[in-house]
Order: C-alpha cells, then sequence, then structure tokens
C-alpha cells in the first residue's frame, strides 16, 4: 500500500513517535510533508513520551492524533496507555502505528524475536483493538477498517495498526546529513585503542555492529564487550552497574544521541552515584540512524551542560580526531566519572554486518571475563 493513501484515509494531522526502519515510508514521507513542525509531526525522545504529547494535542484540539513506533516501544506506552489514556481514566482516543520486527517465522535478530512475539498480545492486553497491514492489503480494507476504528476512537478507546515489513510502500527520498566530519566506525575504533583490555558496554544498532567488526578486524576478542543489541537508552545504566561492582576495572560506555534523549533519567542517576572507573562516551550525530537517519533533537541541546548538571565530575565535547584522542587519554588516567560527547557524521558502511555470536555467548564471555 502506497504510504500516502495510509496517511489519507487515516485523516489525521498530527503524527509524533520514535522513528522505525519497517516505518521508514511512514517516517520520510513526514519528514517530506511537515519536516520537524510542533503542530504537525514532531519525533519524540521515547513512545511513552509520545504518547503524553499527543495527549496533550488532543486535550487543547479535541481532534485524534497518531503515535508511530517500533513494537519494542510498546513497553514505553504501556504506562500512558493504561494510566492516562485509557477509557477508565481520561478517555483520550489515539491511533498507533506499530513497525511489526520479529514478526513469527519471519528471520530477525535475536532481540526482536520475543517482542514480536507479544506484539499483537500486548495491545490486547491494554484494550487496544488493532489491525494487521501486510503487502496485500487494500485501501479498501484499510478504509472500511478506519469506518470501524472511528467508532471505537468516539468512545474515548485506542486503536493500532501493525504494519508487517514491506507493507508501505511510495515512500519519497529524504537525505539525512549533517556538516560533522568525523565517521562512527572510526570513532570507535580509537575509543577501542585507548580502553584497551578495558571493559565496553555499547549501546542499541550499528554502534554496537561496528565494535564487533574492529575486534574482528583487529583479531581480538569479544569478552570484552557488552553489546546492547536491544534496550534502547539503557546502555549506560548497564555500564553504571558493572563498573559499581567493578571498581577496579576502568569502564567505557559507547552511547548513541537517541539512545541518551530516550531515557535521559539515567545521566542523573549516573552523576549522583558517580562512578570514578566510568568513562561515558556518546556518539551524537543528531539522528536515529540506525533506523533510517530521522532527525533528534540532540544536535539542539548542550549535552555537556546536562552532564554538568547531573553532577558529572567531567565533561566536554570534542569535533576531531585530535581533540578526541587527547580526551580519552585524559579519562583513562582519571579516577573520576566522565563524559565525552563526540560530534558525528550520519552515515556507515553498506556492508556493515552483524554479530555472527548469540546474545547469550556474548553475556556468558563478558562475565568469564569480568569474573577473571
Amino acid at each position: 500500500m502506497k504510504v500516502e493513501s495510509l496517511v489519507k484515509i487515516i485523516g489525521a494531522d498530527f503524527y509524533t513517535g520514535v522513528p522505525d526502519s519497517q516505518l521508514k515510508a511512514l517516517c520520510n514521507y513526514l519528514m517530506s510533508e511537515y519536516g520537524i513542525d510542533p503542530k504537525h509531526h514532531v519525533i519524540a525522545a521515547n513512545e511513552g513520551n509520545a504518547a503524553a504529547l499527543a495527549a496533550g494535542y488532543h486535550l487543547a484540539t479535541g481532534k485524534v492524533p497518531v503515535v508511530y513506533m517500533q513494537n519494542s516501544g510498546e513497553g514505553n506506552i504501556i504506562n500512558p496507555v493504561a494510566s492516562l489514556l485509557s477509557d477508565k481514566v481520561y478517555a483520550i482516543p489515539m491511533i498507533f502505528i506499530v513497525g511489526w520486527r520479529g514478526e513469527p517465522g519471519v528471520h530477525d535478530e535475536p532481540q526482536h524475536i520475543y517482542q514480536g512475539e507479544v506484539t499483537v498480545k500486548l495491545l490486547d492486553d491494554m484494550d487496544i483493538v488493532s489491525f494487521i497491514i501486510d503487502k496485500a492489503t487494500t485501501e479498501e480494507q484499510l478504509s472500511e477498517k478506519m469506518k470501524e476504528f472511528k467508532e471505537i476512537l468516539a468512545n474515548g478507546k485506542d486503536v493500532a495498526f501493525v504494519v508487517k515489513k514491506g507493507a508501505l510502500t511510495d515512500a519519497p527520498r529524504v537525505e539525512y546529513k549533517n556538516d560533522n566530519e568525523m565517521l562512527r566506525e572510526e570513532i570507535i575504533k580509537h575509543i577501542v585503542k585507548f580502553s584497551g583490555e578495558d571493559p565496553i558496554v555499547s549501546t542499541t544498532g550499528k554502534a554496537s555492529r561496528e565494535l564487533f567488526e574492529i575486534r574482528e578486524a583487529n583479531n581480538q576478542a569479544h569478552k570484552y564487550d557488552f553489546l546492547t543489541v536491544g534496550s534502547m537508552g539503557h546502555s549506560s545504566s548497564i555500564a553504571l552497574g558493572v563498573a559499581v561492582n567493578k571498581p577496579d576495572k576502568k569502564v567505557w560506555c559507547i552511547d548513541g544521541d537517541g539512545a541518551v534523549l530516550m531515557h535521559m533519567g539515567a545521566m542523573a542517576v549516573m552523576g549522583a552515584n558517580k562512578p570514578s572507573n566510568l568513562v561515558h562516551v556518546v556518539i551524537n550525530n543528531g539522528a536515529h540512524e540506525t533506523v533510517g537517519g530521522m532527525p533528534t533533537v540532540a544536535s539542539q541541546i548542550d549535552l555537556v551542560g546536562v552532564a554538568k548538571a547531573c553532577r558529572y565530575p567531567n565533561a566536554v565535547r570534542v569535533s576531531t580526531f585530535e581533540a578526541l584522542d587527547k580526551e580519552l587519554e585524559i579519562a583513562k588516567g582519571k579516577n573520576e566519572l566522565s563524559l565525552i560527547e563526540v560530534t558525528c557524521a550520519i552515515g556507515a558502511r553498506e556492508d556493515l554486518g552483524r554479530p555472527t555470536t548469540t546474545a547469550l555467548e556474548n553475556k556468558k564471555s563478558f562475565m568469564e571475563y569480568l569474573k577473571a
């Protein structure tokens, strides 16, 4: 189905959410049509943030908003759905568009498998009526379903369209870029050089894939790294848990701007606990690059200022490899919590692979290394 047809049939004029590659056609359409416009389209920090923002839109306008997300974001909307949107509370109607990663019977990454199994069940449990859109869904079928959904929405309840892989087509071409020069993979190579045999916790997406391939290219063991292949936004908290309990080891966290934004409260917890053996490196390209390149707000905020406000003893921003190497060396030698924000270009190798070890193998080797 053409993505433009989906948007016209739904008939909403406000969209918010977190980008997903399964919904790239929709994301590109919204960026082409609206860009980032608080009246019509906002890319949120996380899915719960999007649901709350959409609720405010409904309170102000009386209209029905749309929240889009990858199915992994269902966990972030459970609280606002149950305690804010529900017809047993404020009865705020909302349309969710959910990209179905890990659909049963379709090959996908390990972090998507269980989420894919429970995607529709979670919607059912939240009393959200859903309709699955696949490659065979026609405009007529969608229009009929939307008529049914309008009756449900009129009673203050929520509905969802669950979108299978490849179901939306004819996306406009949108180019995502910035003016930064350093590529993330090269940045990670520098971090690996300075971290030596220190443990690294890396964030969701291409950063972990690149770290894995760098180890392969260097003929290094993967035991040093915990690859946070799912659970976006939580790598810094995992690193904090490791650092506090392994005070004799320097721990490095390779984070991303979208991940930091998703659960920024983790920085406050980090700063309050001040693990002296942790280096938090945030690679900031101002984009959700792993799922297509749609922008985050991170290029418009002062992450170093946020870190300092959260009581990080050390926080700096770098934009060249010379400055990066200098700060990595300083952080390596310091006995204090440090944050290094690294400005980064958008882009990755076309032939970037994925880890060839399983998540369980990764966990086991990492734990054995920490124990030794």
